[in-house]
């Protein structure tokens, strides 16, 4: 990288610093030895930053957070590069295509106008037809109808998407209703277990099936289940700081207060809520 290397609006600025990055003598170390492997979970983490800045509304943070999940497509793109497979401007065509393809009422020269049930309806034939065209892999074994989702997607979210993926063959719940009673059943296995004196593994199994039957119902309700639980997540950390501040207030530590007091200053805090 050269010394007079700035800031841009360009993205191509941004590949010549991925670029001087990787640069072997003369890049960064760090940047140097990673690999696919080893920056996944960066670009997973990223992903979540921007979920985050959104969830809480702030542009300015979306922004950077943006900015720090394009440089993981970048930096994905390079590494490919230098081994031959692709690049980055084959990033671009391929989700360019795909984007034309998929949107033929808005792209094609006879494109009809179409209602949003109607181009979900289009946008799932397209999507059918291009998964049948990838429905060998590269030995040419034949791949099976879950094996396009991919496993290293956090576990609720997969839940939603292996349940939507076996719906569209028509394996799937015709009401919600029908989930709750799943859900008061996966429950009622989990206390026989606890009852029976269970192993551990096995009680586990009961909650994973309680975890993915709560899934299906959010999926069903049109809800994202692990926004859902983020969302609930900062609920909790909210009225469990306002226990602690008003314990602190008093000169008092969380260890110092009984359940019954912690409780009862957590439904205050729900009431600061409304």
């Amino acid at each position: 990288m050269t010394a007079d290397m700035k800031p841009s609006r360009d993205i191509a600025r941004l590949l010549e610093i991925m670029l001087a990055l990787r640069t072997p003598q003369t890049g960064c170390p760090w940047d140097l030895r990673q690999t696919f492997a080893s920056i996944a979970p960066y670009t997973i983490e990223e992903a979540y930053e921007v979920a985050d800045a959104i969830g809480r509304g702030d542009m300015g943070d979306l922004a950077d957070e943006l900015g720090d999940l394009l440089l993981q497509v970048v930096f994905h793109a390079q590494m490919a590069q230098e081994q031959g497979e692709f690049a980055f401007g084959d990033v671009v065509y391929a989700i360019t295509s795909k984007m034309i393809r998929r949107h033929p009422h808005v792209f094609a020269a006879d494109g009809a106008a179409m209602d949003e049930a109607a181009v979900q309806r289009n946008w799932q034939t397209i999507k059918a037809a291009e998964k049948a065209a990838k429905a060998k892999d590269r030995d040419g074994a034949r791949r099976l109808w879950l094996d396009d989702v991919p496993a290293a997607l956090p576990a609720l979210t997969r839940a939603v998407k292996l349940q939507a993926r076996a719906g569209e063959v028509g394996f799937d719940w015709s009401d919600p209703r029908a989930v709750i009673d799943k859900i008061r059943e996966e429950t009622g296995e989990i206390a026989e277990a606890l009852d029976a004196g269970a192993p551990e593994e096995a009680v586990a199994g009961e909650i994973g099936d309680l975890l993915f039957a709560v899934a299906n119902l959010a999926r069903h309700l049109g809800v994202d289940p692990e926004a859902a639980v983020r969302r609930t997540n900062a609920k909790f950390i909210k009225r469990f700081s306002h226990i602690e501040r008003t314990l602190a207030a008093a000169n008092r530590k969380l260890d110092e207060a009984g359940l019954d007091e912690m409780e009862a200053l957590w439904q205050h805090a729900k009431t600061l809520e409304a």
